[in-house]
């Protein structure tokens, strides 16, 4: 009988496992999928995340990120972090780098799929384990959430969806592009090794070339490029949940809530949520209290940027941004921190 059980073995989960573990508490991860997880994401960290990952003892080799960049073709706002680097890093190398780190720790693996749960007083259980605690960390479509009563139907309108591919091009810039234009945004990446990633945040039914061409100098510089993985895809990413938790179960990361990609902040933020779980485990925090703290910044940024993007005041961004560098760059610290 394990101290926790966290369900979900993306990077959210493994992060809990290894926070179990550094506080002393026995662990088993539950999930259906052996080996390095994919997803779908711009797989840019933010400067806040690489020290968050640093304390867990995991150190990823990646791509050295010194800002952010807003283009849509005719003008461009450049912003150079001031509170260090991110890290471009592919999403199966940060996974095996956190996995690696939790085996070192003596975190239990099960390979099982979780349709059903008990969650009393005294005790949970899922997949036949039981234990004091459960860290829902299964991701945007949570079925914890769902089992616990906690998920919520997100509105439709705005819903939007991610697609991602990878080119085999060396890097031209050391910061996160994002070219705006009439069909969406795309995120373009460094993750190191002459690879560049390219994610689209759309509305459903988008199609990723047909953005891609909306931004041709983006389109120009990987056209003659090897493309180096399949289209993959994601969302809807909006994700809603009436609290984040309910007697010895907590909702961490995406399985949380969940606005929009367009910000970039989400393994920032369930890495700093799986802190403050274990610290509700272990000290009696108030994890609620907690989740609202970390991600309330966040919550109202991305809230605005996500409505703006699903509007016609989406060409308005870029030349803002460049018309008022002082506001777009406390905006780009504050999801930098």
């Amino acid at each position: 009988m394990p101290d926790v059980i966290v369900v979900g073995g993306g990077p959210v989960g493994l992060a809990a496992a290894i926070e179990a573990r550094l506080a002393g508490l026995s662990v088993t991860v539950i999930e259906p999928r052996d080996g390095a997880i994919d997803k779908a994401c711009g797989e840019g960290l933010m400067p806040g995340a690489v020290p968050l990952l640093a304390r867990l003892g995991v150190e990823p080799r990646g791509f050295a990120l010194r800002g952010v960049s807003y283009q849509d073709g005719k003008r461009e706002a450049n912003h150079a972090f001031v509170t260090g680097s991110g890290l471009g890093v592919r999403r199966t190398t940060l996974h095996a780098a956190l996995h690696n780190r939790a085996v070192e720790l003596g975190t239990h693996f099960v390979y099982e799929k979780v349709d059903s749960l008990t969650n009393t007083a005294d005790f949970v259980e899922a997949a036949g384990i039981r234990a004091d605690w459960m860290l829902a960390c299964d991701g945007l479509h949570s079925t914890v959430a769902r089992l616990a009563g906690l998920s919520r139907p997100a509105p439709a309108a705005r819903r939007r969806f991610g697609l991602r591919r990878h080119y085999r091009i060396d890097p031209w810039s050391d910061h996160i592009e994002v070219h705006w234009n009439r069909l969406g945004e795309l995120y373009v990446t460094p993750t190191a090794d002459g690879m560049v990633g390219v994610a689209l945040l759309a509305k459903q039914g988008t199609s990723f070339d047909d953005a891609l061409a909306c931004s041709p100098a983006l389109a120009a510089r990987v056209s003659s490029a090897e493309t180096a993985s399949e289209l993959r895809g994601a969302g809807p990413l909006r994700q809603q949940t009436t609290a984040r938790s309910t007697g010895r179960i907590m909702l961490v990361g995406d399985a949380s809530g969940y606005v929009d990609a367009i910000t970039g902040e989400g393994l920032r933020l369930g890495f700093d949520q799986a802190r403050a779980a274990i610290a509700a485990i272990t000290s009696g925090a108030d994890y609620e209290r907690d989740w609202v703290r970390i991600t309330r910044d966040f919550r109202v940024l991305t809230s605005g940027l996500a409505f703006v993007a699903t509007t016609p005041l989406h060409a308005a961004v870029v030349p803002l941004a460049r018309a008022l560098p002082a506001l777009y760059g406390r905006a780009v610290e504050t999801l930098a921190r």
